[in-house]
């Protein structure tokens, strides 16, 4: 027997950045609006969100090879670079807003400036990277970005990454000191610390069983408490489906023809930590290489530097690795039992389509220490295995569709949001840049569940988002103003 509770204006199910930004939002944009958030952990932001089950990078661009692709005529195309830039741009507006009105404090806690590098191997990658270098340095929202391929610069630059490297090898990297390092986890919590404070009933160690539509066209969310095992039926206008890799399986239980025809193929992450102090100190910044032919974006290999829990860190991955589960959290029946009637064809053809990411999910799978190794002496030639230890990361489930441009069963890289045709349930499926971008995802939620308030809210939005419904690429010195503005706000000097 499940008991009905007090109906809700908003249900957010998932304590992740997105329910916490989009959260954030509604008591900016609504603060009279009642807010019910159910997570089934024990506490904010352990999952995805979680500082050690991502790579803490604030995705700008700035040295994300995959998204500046080389086209057939040899001209690189920087316009994927300029829209996650500018995202993240966003990203960083609101959260100095959340700090200059003293919503949360102590931005360093959650955000740092590091370098942000590419760096590469070869003459054709030197080749590539110079052209990139001259394409995106002549956008205002790379200003200040350098390019080099001499070797006592880059020893300057990276000085443990050109140990024991041959003086004739054909080697270039680019570094801006504009990037960051952000703790997702931190922030997470900060932003359900002010949550709780805004009277938002956050609730944890509930397992959200079921999500149906009532006669009246509000949606009746079934909770299970995990401690006392007891369901409660809670009524809202409006549900956000923010779980992770678990968005898809909630998502089906709506019901709704949107969650049709949607699959979901889970990949579980590695990293290899450096667990000497004398080494961390030698690198100071991220730096992105380039994925091997035919690898997929996700296997992107960087090294970078960390802050978490206070202290300087070094991370090098990701290693792709199989679990069947949706969620570290989850079950291993996660992947079976996400198929479905509507989606058994869309799974099948993407299993047909996606033989080179199989044999690449094996490869990984069966690597050794000794081979994961070796990959990072491809960028620290003197690593040493006593230094080094595997942690094992976040998963995530890349969203299976059928597309019009590439057919049933296209397997998608990015972040994407679900909605019913009405804008009463949302969902966010997906994984890069995502957490970022977390600020731009969540106004595209507002702009299209809430169309009959968006209007009212707009200079509301621009008070806090100043760049909102603007190109800061076609508007430099707008760009340099916030840029200055948030890198003052957030200690970022």
């Amino acid at each position: 027997m499940s008991r009905m509770q007090a109906n809700s204006d908003v249900i957010l199910i998932g304590a992740g950045i997105m329910s916490a930004t989009l959260g954030s939002l509604l008591k900016e944009l609504a603060p009279e609006w009642n807010i019910k958030v159910f997570e089934k952990l024990s506490g904010p932001g352990e999952e995805s969100s979680n500082e050690w089950n991502n790579a803490g990078t604030g995705h700008s661009a700035l040295c994300e090879l995959n998204y500046t692709k080389e086209k057939s005529d040899g001209s690189i195309d920087i316009s994927k670079a300029i829209a996650i830039n500018e995202q993240f741009q966003l990203s960083r507006q609101f959260w100095s807003y959340l700090v200059n009105s003293g919503l949360i404090s102590n931005p360093q806690n959650f955000i740092r400036p590091i370098p942000h590098m590419s760096f590469v191997e070869g003459e054709k990658n030197t080749a590539f990277l110079k052209k990139r270098f001259k394409a995106l340095s002549a956008n205002p929202l790379f200003q200040g970005m350098e390019f080099s391929d001499k070797p006592e610069k880059l020893r300057e630059w990276v000085p443990l990454i050109m140990d024991g490297r041959s003086a004739n090898e054909p080697l270039a990297a680019t570094k801006i000191n504009a990037g960051t390092d952000v703790n997702f986890g931190a922030l997470t919590r900060l932003l359900f610390d002010h949550l709780k404070r805004e009277n938002v009933s956050v609730n944890y160690k509930q397992r959200v069983k079921a999500i149906k539509r009532t006669s009246s066209g509000a949606w009746q969310v079934t909770v299970q408490n995990l401690e006392n095992g007891k369901n409660e039926n809670h009524l809202a206008k409006f549900v956000f489906i923010g779980g992770g890799g678990g968005s898809l399986p909630l998502l089906q239980k709506t019901g709704i023809p949107e969650s049709k025809h949607i699959g979901g193929f889970p990949v579980s992450g590695l990293f290899m930590v450096c667990k000497n102090p004398e080494v961390i100190a030698r690198h100071h910044a991220k730096v992105y290489g380039k994925a091997k032919i035919g690898a997929p974006p996700m296997s992107v290999p960087h090294l970078d530097t960390r802050y978490i829990d206070g202290q300087k860190a070094l991370l090098f991955g990701p290693f792709a690795g199989f679990s069947p589960k949706f969620l570290k959290a989850g079950s291993n029946f996660d992947l079976f039992s996400s198929v479905k009637p509507n989606n058994v064809l869309t799974m099948l053809s993407a299993g047909i389509k996606e033989r080179a990411l199989t044999k690449y999910l094996v490869q990984q799978v069966m690597l050794s220490n000794e081979k994961r190794m070796e990959a990072l002496r491809e960028f620290i030639p003197n690593a040493r295995t006593k230094d080094w230890e595997i942690v094992v990361a976040g998963q995530r489930v890349q969203v299976i569709k059928d597309t019009t441009a590439h057919g049933k069963g296209t397997l998608q890289f990015g972040t994407e949001v679900v909605t019913a045709s009405d804008g009463s349930v949302a969902a966010l499926l997906g994984a890069s840049p995502g957490a970022s971008t977390a600020v731009y995802v969540m106004l595209d939620v507002l702009r299209r569940c809430f169309p009959q308030q968006i209007e009212a809210w707009q200079p509301k939005i621009k008070a806090m988002i100043p760049s909102y419904g603007v190109s800061l690429a076609e508007n430099p010195a707008l760009f340099d103003k916030i840029h200055r503005a948030t890198t003052r706000t957030l200690g970022l000097r």
